[in-house]
This record gives structure tokens, sequence and C-alpha cells, in this order.
């Protein structure tokens, strides 16, 4: 069902029936700063694959979207000072990290070597779902091969029936990527440059490098 979330009161119903859906393991549309995404429980192997079923196949892992820099702490072993910097600069926000999560934690995202992508999104309704469900992993809401959905109408043009709840929130105003930066090594890396320019990067952590194939 797609709720308008222009409107307080279908807002109120769409956000407490995708925080449903995600705890039953149910896939949900929601948007972001950058474009619309189709989220499942991180926790939650079946609603994982069947995010990667909606969109096409298993590919590259999803990233986790959190609601809340303090989450970030219970997902890895220990964070660099270097991801703590650009946290702090750029969060919530369009910038996704790539840190060595916890060995404890029970996900399956896909063959990931122990590291996850992981961003704090600047939307109001995408945080207040994920402060209630907890860590997201969320994909673009659109099949692989097809245009990212700018709008949720748009994404369910695409993914249909496999989703449980689509919140619309109208176009996306600056539909540009994350930028990823890769923070596994002993130097910062900017796997893919996006909304957040390198120049701002080295603002907060001057070492960081371009990796050669972005």
């Amino acid at each position: 069902m797609l709720y308008d979330c222009r409107s307080p009161a279908d807002r109120d119903r769409g956000i407490a029936a995708a925080v449903e859906a995600v705890k039953n393991g149910e896939l949900v549309v929601l948007p972001t700063d950058t474009v619309y995404g189709i989220g499942a429980d991180a926790f939650t192997p079946y609603a994982v694959k069947a995010l990667l079923d909606a969109k096409g196949g298993r590919q590259v892992p999803p990233p986790v979207l959190i609601g809340s820099r303090h989450t970030l702490d219970g997902l890895v072993y220990s964070l660099p000072q270097a991801a703590r910097d650009l946290v702090e600069a750029f969060w919530p926000g369009a910038l996704t990290i790539i840190v060595a999560h916890s060995p404890s934690l029970r996900w399956d995202l896909g063959d990931s070597s122990g590291t996850v992508a992981v961003r704090m999104p600047l939307h109001p309704v995408a945080l207040e779902v994920l402060r209630e469900t907890g860590p997201m992993a969320v994909a673009s809401a659109n099949r692989t091969g097809q245009p990212a959905a700018l709008t949720a109408e748009e994404a369910r043009d695409q993914l249909a029936y496999s989703v449980r709840a689509y919140l619309e929130a109208g176009p996306c105003p600056d539909p540009v990527p994350s930028t990823i930066v890769d923070l596994t090594g002993e130097v910062p890396q900017v796997l893919r440059q996006g909304a957040v320019g390198l120049e701002k990067l080295r603002d907060v952590v001057p070492e960081i490098l371009v990796n050669q194939g972005v």
C-alpha cells in the first residue's frame, strides 16, 4: 500500500505500517536524501534475500541505513578516528562509510568480507522509521538495470507487490548518490564520488585518497 507522507495523518499511518512490516520481515520503500530505497530488517536473512530478489538477484551486499550515530558503535568492533571525524562532519547526510563490522553480528548481507557499508540518511521520514526498526539493509528502489526511483510511485511501478508499504514524500530533491569512503585500510579511500565532494572530505580527513578505479 502507498502512503502519502506529505499528509500528517497518512504519514503517521504509513510510518506505523512500515515499522510493522520491517519487524515482520517484509519489505518497505522509503524516501532518503538521495533516491528512494527498498529496505528490510538487516538481521533477518530471509528479508534481505527478499530484498535482493525484488531487485532482481544477488549482486553486491546492500548498504545498511541507521537512524542514529550511536547505532554505529553497536555495529563495529572499533571505529577508526577518521571514520568518527567523517561521521561527525557529514551525518546525517549523503556519505556512506565502509567499516569492519563486529564479528558477533548475526546477519547475512552477502560476501562482504566482514565489512559493512553504513549511512545515516538526512530525511525525516527515513529517520523516524529507522529509529523504530533499527538497522535496515537498503538498496535503491528499482529493478536491477532500471532507472532509480525518484518517487515511491515510480518504485511501485517496478517493484509492485513485493513491497508491503510504500512511503511517498514527493520527488527526490537532489538525486545524487552518496559518496562512499572505505575506512578499512591504512588510508581512507573514496570508492564512489557523489554528493559529498572530495575537497569537503579532505577538509576533515586530509590524507584521504581516491581509488584509481573511481
